[in-house]
């Protein structure tokens, strides 16, 4: 059986601080907009939880039963290719995440629309059956859609704009085109996490045929559209606050600029997996420092 670490480890909980990012910008916006909800925050952040959890674990077990965890792999250890947890012990956990993951997104639902027959309710009822079913089929399956080179856009989307937007819906019952701006923001970031993952795998990766966007690319370019995420990130949050016309507090994002900086500049200089792999904490912990900065300014400049 399988130890309490070992399942630790399989949740990989240093991603979890990406997945908030995008509940916590939705939530700023809306305080910001006096459209908060405690309730929606609660109940965002758990299915967020459990879906990125569900996610992992996917990623766990299909990349273990594709080829691409193996003895020769870099990076943290694999439970399922390592033999701590069986693959069907895997799956079981998955089974279990799905149904957290579906519980605790009727009860957000039924919380911000007062029920799930709604068109509203249903609309977001199926966009939480196409996060499951994108979480599990980023690895998994015949043709998993992070092995062509998709992935990015998987983030982006998930991350960034249905996220952070959808976040603001449900506190807000409301449509804000503005609200893209931030939204985008987190979601360059986010895809900048996922594209040092793949710079720092792309020899096994291509050993294996998982073609990521990297592998297609190659390391330079990679290197240089690495740049052109975190860069369109902090055009897109800039002019996010240029339009609320707000007081000098709605810059202290900016505090976080020489984290960036620092950040591009040992991802494009570096090769080294040693070097390479703390990046993707360190990126993951700065898009929510960025986004708690951007929140604490939008609320003191109300």
């Amino acid at each position: 059986m399988p130890h309490t670490k070992d399942w630790i480890i399989a949740f990989r909980l240093r991603t979890l601080p990406l997945a908030f990012s995008s509940i916590f910008m939705g939530s700023f916006i809306a305080a910001f907009h006096h459209a908060f909800r405690w309730d929606i925050l609660l109940l965002a952040s758990l299915t967020t939880l459990f879906l990125q959890i569900l996610s992992n674990l996917a990623n766990d077990y299909g990349d273990a039963m594709s080829g691409a965890d193996h003895e020769g792999r870099l990076g943290p250890e694999r439970m399922v290719q390592s033999g701590k947890i069986t693959p069907s012990q895997m799956k079981i956990m998955m089974m279990v995440f799905v149904v957290l993951s579906l519980i605790a997104g009727m009860g957000l639902i039924y919380s911000a629309f007062r029920g799930v027959l709604s068109l509203t309710g249903g609309l977001f009822f199926l966009m939480g059956i196409g996060a499951i079913a994108a979480a599990i089929k980023y690895t998994v399956g015949r043709n998993p859609f992070g092995y062509r080179g998709r992935g990015d856009i998987y983030v982006f989307l998930f991350f960034g704009l249905v996220g952070v937007c959808g976040t603001y819906f449900l506190h807000t019952n409301s449509w804000n085109w503005e609200v893209l701006l931030p939204a985008v923001s987190v979601g360059l970031l986010s895809a900048g996490v996922l594209n040092v993952n793949n710079i720092r795998d792309e020899e096994t990766d291509r050993e294996t045929g998982k073609r990521t966007l990297v592998v297609h690319l190659g390391g330079r370019i990679a290197r240089n559209y690495h740049i052109v995420l975190i860069g369109g990130a902090l055009v897109s949050l800039v002019t996010f606050v240029a339009l609320q016309k707000t007081v000098i507090w709605s810059w202290l994002f900016l505090l976080a600029l020489p984290l960036l900086v620092r950040h591009v500049r040992v991802v494009v200089c570096n090769t080294d997996h040693d070097v390479l792999d703390p990046e993707l904490k360190r990126l993951a912990i700065s898009t929510l420092f960025i986004v708690l900065l951007t929140g604490a300014g939008l609320l003191l400049s109300i």
